[in-house]
């Protein structure tokens, strides 16, 4: 259980130490920046959109590595996944009463492990819709395809339809947890507020320059 920070009042008045280091802060919002973009703004399957997913997955491979040798605040051991502490947590959150944490609350812990988890997926499907393809590679066909050359793209047609059903069944994956992380990232933002107003301190403003006292 995330460690809470020792407080003289109600509603958690005191702030934690800055917890968010350079790294978190990129990764956070460098995974946020992607998952709006090929969530609502680029086409699907195009070159755009696999370069981000590409990077995603850099950047979901750092933050993980970051989880088990950054700083205490970053690991995973100072935010494990607890259902009774997170709900626990709610309860404190509606009476008023959150208290402060040394890194994520219990709560915020537990939508964390999800988003991951669905990014994860999001991931790993997404390299079987393009049978592994870099983005280079990619771009490279659809180059050919326009330039005439269709010996690239019959290529790539003859491998997919040996792999018809499981590049299917990924892409139906692919959408479901692609939607489900936008509701979770919405519910996120929407708990953000909550927590904000119930600490009566910017918890954004700590995830944007690294401070903890964002009041």
């Amino acid at each position: 259980m995330a460690r809470p920070v020792a407080s003289g009042r109600r509603g958690g008045a005191v702030a934690p130490p800055d917890p968010w280091d350079p790294l978190i802060r990129i990764t956070h919002w460098g995974i946020a920046l992607a998952v709006v973009s090929n969530g609502l703004l680029n086409k699907p399957g195009g070159t755009v959109h696999v370069w981000i997913g590409w990077a995603v997955m850099a950047l979901l491979a750092m933050r993980l590595i970051w989880g088990v040798i950054g700083p205490a605040e970053a690991r995973f051991s100072a935010f494990p996944p607890d259902p009774r502490a997170a709900m626990s947590h709610l309860v404190d959150l509606v009476r008023g009463r959150p208290r402060e944490h040394m890194s994520h609350n219990p709560a915020g812990a537990l939508m964390v492990y999800a988003l991951w988890a669905s990014l994860a997926v999001v991931t790993v499907t997404g390299l079987i819709m393009t049978d592994g393809q870099s983005p280079v590679t990619i771009a490279e066909q659809k180059a050919a395809v326009a330039a005439g050359d269709w010996s690239m793209l019959a290529k790539s047609a003859g491998k997919e339809d040996d792999e018809g059903g499981l590049s299917e069944a990924a892409g139906e994956l692919h959408e479901g947890a692609a939607n489900l992380m936008l509701i979770l990232a919405m519910i996120h933002v929407a708990g953000v507020v909550v927590e904000s107003r119930a600490l009566r301190r910017n918890l954004v403003r700590p995830m944007v320059t690294g401070r903890g006292k964002g009041r």
